[in-house]
């Protein structure tokens, strides 16, 4: 089955270019729901940390863990909503193919931008939750698990799958 960004006509459906464009966006749309509800409430609680009394009496390496985290969440916010804001201004162009390609490259960049933001959100709790050495390895163990879920096996799908076709 074709993708967003494959550009190949063949999608195993009898359908238009068109309609491919409008199945794709609707499927593209429902994906970026999940990851930005997600990345909003993460970044939300991101943003009051620093009102917090303890914020103030962290160590300057945490203060910089904490500014690169939620200026990861931004981003990784903007990119996730950034589809939205394609779509309402290309809307009736005649261009949802490509509305549909540029979207899909945006959530990507959002889904790894929310990879690195959930990365440096836990490293930063657990650093300032047990000054452990550990931590890094706990880190590291869940970013992995973040990899496998979230790349790794979609990937390993794709390839398995798609050279029966």
């Amino acid at each position: 089955m074709a993708d967003a960004t494959d550009g190949s006509s063949e999608s195993g459906r009898s359908e238009t270019a068109m309609e491919r464009a409008d199945r794709q966006w609707q499927e593209l749309i429902q994906e970026i729901r999940v990851a930005q509800t997600g990345v909003q409430i993460l970044f939300g609680f991101l943003l009051t940390v620093v009102f917090t009394p303890l914020f103030h009496e962290l160590q300057q390496t945490d203060k910089m863990i904490y500014i690169v985290t939620v200026v990861l969440g931004s981003l990784a916010t903007g990119a996730l909503i950034g589809p939205v804001a394609f779509h309402r201004i290309v809307s009736g162009r005649r261009i949802k193919p490509e509305a549909v390609a540029w979207a899909s490259r945006l959530t990507f960049t959002g889904l790894v931008l929310l990879l690195a933001t959930c990365t440096a959100a836990l490293f930063l709790v657990l650093r300032v939750a047990t000054h452990d050495a550990v931590v890094p390895w706990l880190v590291a163990g869940v970013l992995a698990w973040y990899l496998l879920c979230w790349f790794v096996l979609p990937i390993w799908a794709r390839i398995r799958y798609t050279a029966e076709d």
